[in-house]
């Protein structure tokens, strides 16, 4: 009896470390996966604010929650699952899709850049709801809708980091990435969206201090928006142009990758002091001038298409 209670103790505690093992391996795979995604999360934390704007503030908070919610289900429901299809049944699959993203995302930051420069915009001209309640559906669905191409290009990131990972383990860490980077997410967003409020509020109290934080936050809320949108658009850029070059070594069409690693490292121990931060600055540089050729060709063949009339 005590040799089977001990064998039984010895038997609980492998299994013990094994799981906690396989739990550093989950996090630590969800880490790398995640920070892979970062140039559309910035991109996502950066779109969002917009499909608030024009509704009540009273209603911006429960307009986030139902946004959330819907991010969410998108990733959680039907991005997951197809995920794990694609990797059980077509591994194959994932290094064209994942390009195809990438030139999504080049497509999107040239796009942005295209606009800037030229005042013109493409988004499609939408009639005037008087109605509240219509007018708050019609945003949050919106927003879903744009949450699920965000959403898509994240979790196919993600997922071409976890190839070495057991599909059960895939599985842990796709959903552990697609909460935290909703909850990242549409936190900041929240935060984005009632700066401006929380500004008010200081301003409307006593105390010169205080009323010179609330006018500068109020000040400082355009500010946030522009700066979140060229920085969501320059990664969208270097994240785009690092999918590409990674999918071209995949398929063994190295002259490009190779020399971008070279003009990296070559950088890198030029300047020994700060030679790994240089490094991966040429090489996020490059990569997103990659990204931008690849977005300016993209935008290029679509504005020469003849417009409908």
């Amino acid at each position: 009896m005590a040799g089977g209670l001990v064998a039984l103790l010895d038997d609980i505690a492998v299994i013990a470390k094994l799981a906690a093992a396989s739990l550093d391996d989950v996090a630590a795979a969800s880490a790398k996966a995640g920070s892979k995604a970062v140039g559309v999360v910035i991109d996502d934390a950066a779109v969002t604010p917009r499909y608030v704007t024009g509704l009540s503030p009273a209603r911006e908070l429960p307009i986030i929650w139902k946004i959330a919610l819907g991010s969410l289900r998108n990733k959680l429901l039907f991005l997951l699952p197809a995920a794990l299809l694609l990797s059980a049944f077509a591994p194959w699959a994932i290094t064209p899709i994942l390009m195809l993203g990438g030139a999504y995302l080049c497509f999107e930051a040239s796009e942005k850049i295209f606009e800037a420069f030229t005042g013109t915009h493409h988004a499609a001209e939408v009639a005037e709801i008087t109605d509240p309640k219509q007018l708050e559906d019609r945003q949050v669905a919106g927003a879903i809708r744009t949450d699920l191409i965000l959403s898509g290009e994240i979790m196919a990131i993600a997922l071409a980091e976890l190839s070495d990972q057991s599909l059960i383990n895939q599985g842990i860490a796709l959903a552990l990435v697609g909460l935290v980077i909703t909850v990242a997410v549409y936190g900041v967003v929240a935060l984005i969206v009632k700066m401006d409020d929380f500004g008010l509020a200081l301003a409307a109290r006593e105390g010169a201090g205080t009323q010179a934080i609330g006018r500068g936050l109020v000040s400082a809320m355009p500010v946030v928006l522009k700066a979140l949108s060229i920085i969501g658009t320059a990664a969208m850029l270097w994240v785009g142009g690092q999918i590409i070059v990674h999918g071209l070594e995949e398929y063994h069409l190295t002259p490009l990758p190779e020399w971008i690693h070279h003009a990296s490292e070559f950088a890198g121990r030029s300047v020994a002091a700060i030679g790994p931060m240089l490094e991966w600055l040429v090489y996020a540089g490059l990569s997103a001038v990659v990204g931008i050729i690849v977005g300016g060709v993209i935008v290029g063949l679509l504005h020469l298409k003849p417009k409908k009339h």
